[in-house]
């Protein structure tokens, strides 16, 4: 869910004017995951620019305040929501840790670094969620920690159908600055494409794991 209709288009235009997202319906991106796809985002451009970094971090700052009242402690996701979250948490003048995605395998082998206290509120803060399950990961180590999660708060989500389904079983509310649907629209209306990419892209996000894929008889 957005935060708000405004936010989402304005935070989308920004991310389309520094390349944070690319569009490329004609040549495909190949995911970590393997999954083909005709966009790639990678919001830790973000940092990069001054201005921008600074707009998401006030809009994170201002809607988690309104979304989940003021928390104890902000938590960043590694690697790609550390800065962000960091400048966030400066903002709202709190406390800040992030999460590994998994313990350190020398040391004190943590997996939540900073200053952490069983029964305090904890914002996390991601840049992008696609199936939500490395994020929901972060989620499961600052619980185990003792921390209790009012909700997460990202840059952009997918909107893919398997996340949805992957935070309801969590039980942890996602709000994003912007998403999929408002990108198009605004993709669209600035012409940063056509109406047969668009298409494209629609078709794309119904069946994400397995567009592209050609097939073996």
């Amino acid at each position: 869910m957005i935060f708000n209709k405004d936010t989402a288009e304005k935070t989308a235009e920004l991310l389309l004017q520094i390349n944070a997202i690319k569009l490329n319906p004609e040549n495909s991106f190949t995911w970590a995951s393997g999954w083909k796809s005709p966009i790639y985002c990678d919001n830790r451009l973000i940092l990069s620019f001054p201005s921008i970094r600074n707009y998401v971090r006030d809009e994170f700052a201002k809607n988690i305040e309104k979304q989940f009242g003021k928390p104890d402690v902000i938590a960043g996701v590694a690697t790609g929501a550390i800065g962000i979250g960091m400048l966030v948490a400066e903002s709202m003048g709190l406390p800040f840790v992030y999460v590994r995605p998994e313990p350190k395998k020398h040391g004190r082998q943590n997996q939540v670094e900073g200053f952490l206290q069983k029964g305090q509120n904890v914002v996390v803060v991601e840049d992008l969620i696609s199936t939500g399950n490395s994020s929901l990961l972060a989620v499961e180590a600052l619980r185990a920690a003792g921390a209790n999660i009012k909700g997460m708060a990202a840059i952009f989500t997918y909107g893919f159908d398997v996340a949805e389904e992957n935070f309801k079983k969590a039980k942890l509310d996602l709000y994003t600055l912007s998403n999929y649907q408002n990108l198009l629209n605004l993709a669209v209306a600035k012409s940063y494409i056509t109406e047969k990419e668009e298409k494209t892209l629609r078709e794309w996000s119904v069946t994400p794991s397995t567009w592209g894929q050609v097939e073996t008889k």
